[in-house]
Protein backbone atom coordinates (compact mmCIF):
# COMPACT_ATOMS: atom_id res chain seq x y z
CA UNK A 1 0.00 0.00 0.00
CA UNK A 2 1.36 3.43 -0.97
CA UNK A 3 2.49 5.54 1.95
CA UNK A 4 1.44 9.11 2.63
CA UNK A 5 4.48 11.36 2.79
CA UNK A 6 3.84 14.66 4.58
CA UNK A 7 5.78 17.89 4.17
CA UNK A 8 4.93 20.26 7.05
CA UNK A 9 5.45 23.97 7.32
CA UNK A 10 8.54 24.38 9.49
CA UNK A 11 7.67 25.63 12.96
CA UNK A 12 11.17 26.44 14.27
CA UNK A 13 11.72 30.17 14.74
CA UNK A 14 13.44 31.72 11.72
CA UNK A 15 13.47 28.51 9.67
CA UNK A 16 12.76 29.39 6.05
CA UNK A 17 13.71 26.12 4.36
CA UNK A 18 11.28 23.40 3.34
CA UNK A 19 12.07 19.69 3.23
CA UNK A 20 10.92 19.14 -0.38
CA UNK A 21 11.01 21.49 -3.33
CA UNK A 22 8.43 20.98 -6.11
CA UNK A 23 10.69 18.95 -8.43
CA UNK A 24 11.69 16.44 -5.74
CA UNK A 25 8.10 16.21 -4.47
CA UNK A 26 7.16 15.18 -8.02
CA UNK A 27 9.86 12.51 -8.05
CA UNK A 28 8.48 11.00 -4.85
CA UNK A 29 5.04 10.99 -6.47
CA UNK A 30 6.50 9.16 -9.47
CA UNK A 31 7.73 6.47 -7.06
CA UNK A 32 4.11 5.81 -6.13
CA UNK A 33 4.12 7.81 -2.89
CA UNK A 34 1.19 10.09 -2.00
CA UNK A 35 2.73 13.48 -1.21
CA UNK A 36 0.84 15.76 1.21
CA UNK A 37 1.98 19.36 1.50
CA UNK A 38 0.84 21.46 4.43
CA UNK A 39 -0.56 24.71 3.10
CA UNK A 40 2.20 27.33 2.79
CA UNK A 41 5.00 24.87 3.60
CA UNK A 42 7.26 26.15 0.83
CA UNK A 43 6.29 29.82 0.87
CA UNK A 44 9.25 31.04 2.93
CA UNK A 45 11.61 29.36 0.47
CA UNK A 46 9.70 30.99 -2.41
CA UNK A 47 7.92 27.82 -3.55
CA UNK A 48 4.18 28.59 -3.77
CA UNK A 49 1.67 25.80 -3.20
CA UNK A 50 0.72 25.93 -6.90
CA UNK A 51 4.27 24.88 -7.86
CA UNK A 52 3.73 21.48 -6.20
CA UNK A 53 1.76 20.03 -9.10
CA UNK A 54 2.03 16.40 -7.96
CA UNK A 55 1.28 17.02 -4.28
CA UNK A 56 -1.98 17.45 -2.43
CA UNK A 57 -2.19 20.64 -0.36
CA UNK A 58 -3.70 19.86 3.04
CA UNK A 59 -4.34 21.56 6.38
CA UNK A 60 -2.13 21.11 9.44
CA UNK A 61 -4.34 18.49 11.06
CA UNK A 62 -4.25 16.28 7.96
CA UNK A 63 -0.52 16.79 7.37
CA UNK A 64 0.19 15.40 10.85
CA UNK A 65 -2.75 13.12 11.59
CA UNK A 66 -2.65 11.25 8.27
CA UNK A 67 1.12 10.99 7.88
CA UNK A 68 2.90 7.67 7.40
CA UNK A 69 6.25 9.34 6.70
CA UNK A 70 7.03 12.97 7.53
CA UNK A 71 10.08 14.74 6.11
CA UNK A 72 11.20 18.00 7.66
CA UNK A 73 14.23 20.24 8.12
CA UNK A 74 14.17 21.12 11.83
CA UNK A 75 12.98 18.63 14.45
CA UNK A 76 9.32 18.65 15.49
CA UNK A 77 8.22 19.99 18.84
CA UNK A 78 6.90 17.61 21.48
CA UNK A 79 3.38 18.85 20.67
CA UNK A 80 3.90 18.06 16.98
CA UNK A 81 5.21 14.58 17.77
CA UNK A 82 2.04 13.93 19.75
CA UNK A 83 -0.06 14.85 16.69
CA UNK A 84 1.59 12.10 14.60
CA UNK A 85 0.09 8.60 14.36
CA UNK A 86 1.77 6.16 16.71
CA UNK A 87 4.35 4.07 14.84
CA UNK A 88 4.74 6.53 11.96
CA UNK A 89 8.11 7.68 10.58
CA UNK A 90 9.89 11.04 10.76
CA UNK A 91 13.03 12.04 8.85
CA UNK A 92 14.73 15.28 9.90
CA UNK A 93 17.82 16.97 11.22
CA UNK A 94 17.35 16.18 14.91
CA UNK A 95 20.53 17.21 16.79
CA UNK A 96 19.21 14.95 19.53
CA UNK A 97 21.60 16.17 22.24
CA UNK A 98 19.87 19.56 22.03
CA UNK A 99 16.34 18.14 21.92
CA UNK A 100 16.06 15.38 24.55
CA UNK A 101 12.34 16.00 25.16
CA UNK A 102 11.57 15.43 21.47
CA UNK A 103 13.54 12.17 21.44
CA UNK A 104 11.69 11.01 24.56
CA UNK A 105 8.32 11.86 23.00
CA UNK A 106 9.17 9.89 19.84
CA UNK A 107 10.28 6.96 21.97
CA UNK A 108 6.98 6.95 23.85
CA UNK A 109 4.92 7.08 20.65
CA UNK A 110 7.05 4.39 19.00
CA UNK A 111 8.02 6.77 16.19
CA UNK A 112 10.62 5.45 13.74
CA UNK A 113 12.97 8.38 13.30
CA UNK A 114 15.94 8.88 10.99
CA UNK A 115 18.39 11.68 11.79
CA UNK A 116 19.93 13.02 8.59
CA UNK A 117 23.02 14.18 10.48
CA UNK A 118 23.74 10.55 11.46
CA UNK A 119 24.13 9.31 7.89
CA UNK A 120 27.60 7.69 7.72
CA UNK A 121 30.10 9.83 5.80
CA UNK A 122 31.10 7.11 3.37
CA UNK A 123 31.51 7.31 -0.41
CA UNK A 124 28.21 5.57 -1.15
CA UNK A 125 26.30 8.09 0.95
CA UNK A 126 27.82 11.31 -0.40
CA UNK A 127 24.66 12.18 -2.32
CA UNK A 128 22.70 11.93 0.95
CA UNK A 129 25.12 13.98 3.07
CA UNK A 130 23.04 16.84 4.44
CA UNK A 131 25.88 18.14 6.62
CA UNK A 132 27.97 18.71 3.49
CA UNK A 133 25.22 20.22 1.35
CA UNK A 134 24.16 22.70 4.03
CA UNK A 135 27.76 23.46 5.02
CA UNK A 136 28.40 24.58 1.45
CA UNK A 137 25.67 27.19 1.93
CA UNK A 138 27.19 28.24 5.26
CA UNK A 139 30.67 28.74 3.80
CA UNK A 140 29.43 30.72 0.83
CA UNK A 141 27.29 32.97 2.98
CA UNK A 142 30.09 33.38 5.55
CA UNK A 143 32.38 34.97 2.98
CA UNK A 144 29.57 37.28 1.83
CA UNK A 145 28.93 38.31 5.44
CA UNK A 146 32.63 39.05 5.89
CA UNK A 147 32.75 41.29 2.84
CA UNK A 148 29.57 43.06 3.92
CA UNK A 149 30.75 43.80 7.47
CA UNK A 150 34.33 44.66 6.58
CA UNK A 151 35.41 48.28 6.36
CA UNK A 152 37.68 47.30 3.47
CA UNK A 153 37.26 46.20 -0.15
CA UNK A 154 37.99 42.51 -0.76
CA UNK A 155 39.61 42.90 -4.23
CA UNK A 156 42.57 45.00 -5.27
CA UNK A 157 41.32 48.14 -7.00
CA UNK A 158 43.31 50.47 -9.21
CA UNK A 159 41.53 53.82 -9.28
CA UNK A 160 42.23 57.45 -10.08
CA UNK A 161 42.47 57.95 -6.33
CA UNK A 162 45.20 55.34 -6.03
CA UNK A 163 45.56 51.60 -5.63
CA UNK A 164 43.60 49.75 -2.95
CA UNK A 165 45.30 46.67 -1.57
CA UNK A 166 43.18 43.49 -1.38
CA UNK A 167 41.86 42.39 1.98
CA UNK A 168 43.46 39.48 3.79
CA UNK A 169 40.98 36.76 4.75
CA UNK A 170 41.92 33.86 7.02
CA UNK A 171 39.68 30.80 7.18
CA UNK A 172 40.00 28.37 10.08
CA UNK A 173 38.70 24.90 9.26
CA UNK A 174 38.94 23.42 5.77
CA UNK A 175 35.90 21.18 5.75
CA UNK A 176 33.07 21.79 3.29
CA UNK A 177 32.10 25.13 4.85
CA UNK A 178 35.69 26.31 5.06
CA UNK A 179 36.51 25.35 1.48
CA UNK A 180 33.40 27.11 0.20
CA UNK A 181 34.32 30.21 2.22
CA UNK A 182 37.82 30.11 0.71
CA UNK A 183 36.47 29.75 -2.82
CA UNK A 184 33.95 32.57 -2.39
CA UNK A 185 36.46 34.95 -0.78
CA UNK A 186 38.88 34.25 -3.65
CA UNK A 187 36.16 34.98 -6.20
CA UNK A 188 35.58 38.29 -4.44
CA UNK A 189 39.26 39.11 -4.91
CA UNK A 190 40.67 38.72 -1.40
CA UNK A 191 44.04 37.26 -0.45
CA UNK A 192 43.10 34.07 1.38
CA UNK A 193 44.98 31.95 3.89
CA UNK A 194 43.56 28.91 5.64
CA UNK A 195 44.34 26.55 8.48
CA UNK A 196 43.10 23.12 9.49
CA UNK A 197 44.49 20.64 12.00
CA UNK A 198 44.08 17.94 9.34
CA UNK A 199 47.20 18.19 7.19
CA UNK A 200 45.41 16.23 4.45
CA UNK A 201 43.41 19.38 3.61
CA UNK A 202 46.53 21.28 2.48
CA UNK A 203 46.14 20.14 -1.13
CA UNK A 204 42.45 21.10 -1.20
CA UNK A 205 43.17 24.57 0.20
CA UNK A 206 45.95 25.21 -2.31
CA UNK A 207 43.81 23.94 -5.21
CA UNK A 208 41.47 26.88 -4.51
CA UNK A 209 44.33 29.36 -4.74
CA UNK A 210 44.71 29.96 -1.00
CA UNK A 211 47.82 29.64 1.14
CA UNK A 212 47.81 26.83 3.71
CA UNK A 213 49.09 27.82 7.15
CA UNK A 214 51.25 25.02 8.54
CA UNK A 215 51.39 25.49 12.31
CA UNK A 216 53.06 22.17 13.07
CA UNK A 217 49.92 20.69 14.69
CA UNK A 218 48.18 17.71 13.09
CA UNK A 219 45.08 16.01 14.47
CA UNK A 220 43.73 13.57 11.91
CA UNK A 221 40.58 11.87 13.20
CA UNK A 222 38.06 9.27 12.05
CA UNK A 223 35.32 9.81 9.48
CA UNK A 224 36.94 12.93 8.02
CA UNK A 225 36.75 14.84 11.33
CA UNK A 226 39.58 16.15 13.46
CA UNK A 227 40.32 14.59 16.83
CA UNK A 228 40.40 16.75 19.95
CA UNK A 229 43.76 18.41 20.56
CA UNK A 230 45.79 17.88 23.71
CA UNK A 231 46.34 20.89 26.00
CA UNK A 232 49.90 21.23 24.71
CA UNK A 233 48.76 21.10 21.07
CA UNK A 234 46.04 23.69 21.73
CA UNK A 235 48.60 26.11 23.17
CA UNK A 236 51.00 25.53 20.27
CA UNK A 237 48.15 26.11 17.82
CA UNK A 238 47.02 29.34 19.49
CA UNK A 239 50.52 30.76 19.74
CA UNK A 240 51.13 30.21 16.04
CA UNK A 241 47.66 31.29 14.95
CA UNK A 242 47.79 34.52 16.90
CA UNK A 243 50.58 35.90 14.75
CA UNK A 244 48.70 35.26 11.50
CA UNK A 245 45.32 36.40 12.79
CA UNK A 246 46.75 39.74 13.95
CA UNK A 247 47.26 40.58 10.26
CA UNK A 248 43.80 39.48 9.08
CA UNK A 249 41.12 41.88 7.88
CA UNK A 250 38.47 39.16 8.06
CA UNK A 251 38.66 35.92 10.05
CA UNK A 252 36.15 33.18 9.22
CA UNK A 253 35.96 30.25 11.63
CA UNK A 254 34.19 26.99 10.76
CA UNK A 255 35.59 24.37 13.17
CA UNK A 256 32.80 22.16 14.51
CA UNK A 257 32.48 18.71 16.08
CA UNK A 258 29.08 17.02 15.57
CA UNK A 259 27.26 16.43 18.83
CA UNK A 260 29.74 18.47 20.88
CA UNK A 261 30.53 22.09 21.66
CA UNK A 262 32.66 23.90 19.09
CA UNK A 263 36.36 24.19 20.06
CA UNK A 264 37.44 27.61 21.34
CA UNK A 265 40.21 28.56 18.95
CA UNK A 266 40.14 32.35 19.25
CA UNK A 267 40.57 33.56 22.85
CA UNK A 268 40.01 37.11 24.03
CA UNK A 269 43.67 38.12 23.83
CA UNK A 270 43.83 36.97 20.19
CA UNK A 271 40.85 39.19 19.35
CA UNK A 272 42.51 42.11 21.10
CA UNK A 273 45.59 41.58 18.92
CA UNK A 274 43.61 42.05 15.69
CA UNK A 275 43.52 45.20 13.56
CA UNK A 276 41.00 47.96 14.30
CA UNK A 277 38.08 47.38 11.94
CA UNK A 278 38.80 43.65 11.60
CA UNK A 279 35.85 41.26 11.39
CA UNK A 280 35.30 37.77 12.79
CA UNK A 281 32.61 35.61 11.19
CA UNK A 282 32.04 32.73 13.60
CA UNK A 283 30.26 30.04 11.60
CA UNK A 284 30.47 27.60 14.51
CA UNK A 285 27.99 29.62 16.58
CA UNK A 286 25.47 26.74 16.62
CA UNK A 287 27.93 24.89 18.86
CA UNK A 288 28.76 27.91 20.99
CA UNK A 289 31.31 29.42 18.63
CA UNK A 290 35.04 29.17 17.96
CA UNK A 291 35.67 32.62 19.40
CA UNK A 292 35.61 33.08 23.17
CA UNK A 293 33.77 36.40 22.77
CA UNK A 294 31.12 35.21 20.31
CA UNK A 295 27.49 35.71 21.27
CA UNK A 296 25.51 33.14 19.23
CA UNK A 297 22.87 34.83 17.15
CA UNK A 298 24.29 38.32 17.68
CA UNK A 299 26.79 40.81 16.29
CA UNK A 300 29.02 42.43 18.88
CA UNK A 301 32.15 44.58 19.04
CA UNK A 302 35.26 44.26 21.17
CA UNK A 303 37.95 46.94 21.05
CA UNK A 304 37.29 47.80 17.41
CA UNK A 305 36.77 44.22 16.20
CA UNK A 306 33.33 43.15 14.95
CA UNK A 307 32.30 39.62 15.96
CA UNK A 308 29.39 38.18 13.99
CA UNK A 309 28.01 34.81 15.19
CA UNK A 310 25.02 33.91 12.98
CA UNK A 311 22.67 30.99 13.63
CA UNK A 312 20.95 28.79 11.03
CA UNK A 313 22.88 30.28 8.13
CA UNK A 314 21.44 27.89 5.48
CA UNK A 315 18.02 29.41 6.15
CA UNK A 316 19.37 32.70 4.78
CA UNK A 317 19.61 31.07 1.33
CA UNK A 318 16.34 29.13 1.60
CA UNK A 319 15.62 28.31 -2.03
CA UNK A 320 18.89 26.63 -2.94
CA UNK A 321 19.42 25.21 0.54
CA UNK A 322 15.97 23.57 0.30
CA UNK A 323 16.69 22.17 -3.16
CA UNK A 324 19.95 20.61 -1.94
CA UNK A 325 18.34 19.21 1.22
CA UNK A 326 15.44 17.77 -0.78
CA UNK A 327 17.83 15.90 -3.08
CA UNK A 328 19.65 14.50 -0.05
CA UNK A 329 16.30 13.23 1.24
CA UNK A 330 15.36 11.73 -2.13
CA UNK A 331 18.66 9.86 -2.40
CA UNK A 332 18.34 8.62 1.20
CA UNK A 333 14.71 7.47 1.01
CA UNK A 334 14.48 6.09 -2.54
CA UNK A 335 16.14 2.75 -1.65
CA UNK A 336 13.50 2.30 1.11
CA UNK A 337 10.52 2.76 -1.21
CA UNK A 338 9.41 -0.43 -2.90
CA UNK A 339 7.24 -0.84 -5.99
CA UNK A 340 3.82 0.67 -5.45
CA UNK A 341 5.09 3.28 -3.00
CA UNK A 342 5.45 0.95 0.01
CA UNK A 343 7.99 1.83 2.71
CA UNK A 344 10.39 -1.10 3.20
CA UNK A 345 13.72 -0.17 4.84
CA UNK A 346 16.53 -2.72 4.50
CA UNK A 347 17.87 -2.95 8.04
CA UNK A 348 21.01 -4.71 6.79
CA UNK A 349 21.96 -1.58 4.86
CA UNK A 350 24.67 0.29 6.81
CA UNK A 351 23.45 3.72 5.76
CA UNK A 352 19.88 3.03 6.87
CA UNK A 353 20.76 1.21 10.08
CA UNK A 354 23.24 3.83 11.31
CA UNK A 355 20.86 6.72 10.64
CA UNK A 356 18.12 5.48 12.96
CA UNK A 357 17.52 7.53 16.09
CA UNK A 358 14.43 5.81 17.56
CA UNK A 359 12.66 2.58 16.61
CA UNK A 360 9.96 0.42 18.25
CA UNK A 361 9.96 2.49 21.42
CA UNK A 362 13.74 2.39 21.85
CA UNK A 363 16.49 4.97 21.40
CA UNK A 364 18.65 3.08 18.92
CA UNK A 365 21.49 5.56 18.51
CA UNK A 366 23.92 4.65 21.29
CA UNK A 367 25.52 8.08 21.84
CA UNK A 368 22.08 9.70 22.15
CA UNK A 369 20.86 6.98 24.49
CA UNK A 370 23.87 7.40 26.78
CA UNK A 371 23.63 11.21 26.70
CA UNK A 372 19.95 11.16 27.66
CA UNK A 373 20.57 8.57 30.33
CA UNK A 374 23.25 10.84 31.83
CA UNK A 375 20.93 13.85 31.67
CA UNK A 376 18.22 11.98 33.55
CA UNK A 377 20.49 10.52 36.23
Amino acid sequence: MAIKLSVPKESASGERRVALDPSVAAKFSDLGVTVQLEKGAGSNAHFPDTAYEKATVVDTETAYGQSDLMVRVAPPTVEEVNQLPEGSTVVSLFHAHRNPDVVKAMQERKILSFAMELIPRISRAQSMDVLSSQAAVVGYKGAIMGSDLSCRFFPMLTTAAGTIRPAKVIVIGAGVAGLQAIATAKRLGAMVEAYDVRSATKEQVESLGAKFLDLGVSAEGEGGYARELTAEEKQQQQDALGEFISKADVLITTAAIPGRDAPKLVPKDMVEGMKPGAVIIDLAAEGGGNCELSKPGKTSKHKGVTIHAPLNVPSQVPLHASEMYAKNLLNFLTPMIAEGGEFQPDWDDEVIAKSVLTRDGEIVHEATREALKGANS
